[in-house]
């Protein structure tokens, strides 16, 4: 009789981010699930309580919702049972990907032997057409005194003992192996380079943070000049965790929830856009991030799922500081690490003619941080996500300094 069903297995889209605790960076252990919907582990969320860290008495970290009391809240088995399922499969991944690399190993291993008794084979000039040739080579400059003792040789069978039948022996029996583990490694090998060669050379790729030296972008903040805006935070998107200036150009996660009348525009995660929409056309604008611990700036269009993260979706696009010395590129759930410096402010040049996406470094000396491809099917709008922990971190659109 079959065991039983192990379960379906974890969605090929689901992220470490999608069932990542925000507080503590990690995976969700004992997942509390909020009234306003949010997931943090337990203990996380009982330690920002007790010190005061997350606003009103209470409240969610991310949306500052008013929560329930510690003693009353209950684990989220449905999340539990994911965080499990999903760390399963990390450990069968790295056991897979540990197999393949013993194999790789093996198979370099007994090629390098192959090599070492070929050499041998071809210092000692041994024949490699059969036993005829030995007896040939046997009978070369012996006197014809010497016939019958070859012909009593050549009646003998040839014996293998000599030191070079083993070494031919020996290659032989390397061969044989070399060719199954190939079978068995090689071909997968293959298989994988040739799907990741088609991904790099697919329009849509943005796994590459190198420039296309095609048509590459400008390479200091100068050249943009007369492509500079200084776009303004749409007061409709922003979530009630936010507060925008006067001016609409510095937003700042606010210490209190803030009372916006609610729409379905509006993100509820600290999150906003700008007002200004971009389908043609060549822009460039700069962002200070110096005074936020965590932040993500880039593009995304006004359709973005308002409960999606930046970069997480296929119409958005963003580099983003975690604040633990990580700076990466993100689109469609896909991470690309660019390194451990962090921008105190962030140029990003958007080329629709090209359809090419740049970041830039811009404080000291310009930098180009990452380039990719990107696809206006709808307008893309600036977008910006902050950290919803820490109350006064803020984002500015700054003047470009030419």
């Amino acid at each position: 009789m079959a065991g039983p069903d192990p379960g379906p297995a974890v969605p090929v889209w689901l992220a470490e981010d999608d069932l990542g605790c925000i507080i503590c960076h990690g995976l969700l252990a004992w997942p509390a699930t909020l009234p306003c919907g949010h997931s943090f582990c337990r203990d996380c969320l009982n330690g920002l309580w007790a010190a005061g860290c997350a606003g009103p008495p209470r409240s969610c970290p991310t949306c500052r919702a008013s929560a329930a009391e510690p003693r009353q809240l209950r684990k989220n088995t449905m999340l539990q049972e994911l965080v499990d399922k999903y760390s399963r499969a990390l450990r069968e991944a790295a056991a897979q990907k540990s197999i393949k690399e013993v194999g790789r190993e093996l198979t370099e291993l007994v090629e390098q032997l192959v090599g070492i008794v070929r050499n041998l084979q071809s210092q000692k000039h041994l024949p490699e057409s059969g036993p005829e040739n030995e007896r040939s080579t046997l009978s070369m400059g012996m006197s014809s005194s010497d016939g019958a003792d070859l012909a009593l040789a050549s009646s003998k069978p040839v014996t293998s003992d000599t030191p070079e039948r083993k070494m031919k022996d020996i290659l032989h029996d390397l061969e044989e192996i070399q060719k199954k583990l190939q079978e068995n490694f090689t071909w997968n090998g293959a298989l994988e380079e040739h799907l990741q060669v088609e991904l790099q050379e697919a329009p849509s790729s943005s796994s590459h943070p190198l420039p296309d030296h095609s048509c590459p972008a400008p390479r200091r903040a100068f050249q943009f000049a007369q492509w500079a805006i200084s776009p303004t935070f749409d007061l409709r998107s922003h979530s009630c965790s936010l507060e925008v200036s006067e001016d609409c150009r510095v937003v700042t996660v606010s210490h209190w929830p803030q009372t916006h009348l609610w729409s379905h525009e509006r993100f509820v995660t600290c999150q906003v856009l700008c007002s200004q929409a971009f389908s043609s056309g060549q822009q460039y604008w700069e962002v200070d991030t110096q005074h936020c611990s965590h932040w993500a700036v880039g593009v995304a269009s006004w359709g973005m799922t308002r409960t999606q993260i930046l970069g997480r979706t296929k119409d958005s696009y963003c580099v983003e500081w975690k604040g633990n010395s990580q700076l990466s590129a993100w689109h469609m759930v896909q991470e690309t690490v660019l390194g451990s410096d962090r921008p105190k402010v962030v140029g990003i040049w958007l080329d629709l003619e090209e359809g090419k996406l740049a970041f830039y470094s811009v404080a000291d000396q310009e930098t180009l941080l990452y380039e990719c491809p990107v696809s206006a099917s709808s307008p893309l709008h600036p977008a910006f996500w902050l950290y919803g922990l820490n109350p006064g971190n803020s984002l500015t659109i700054r003047p470009v300094n030419v």
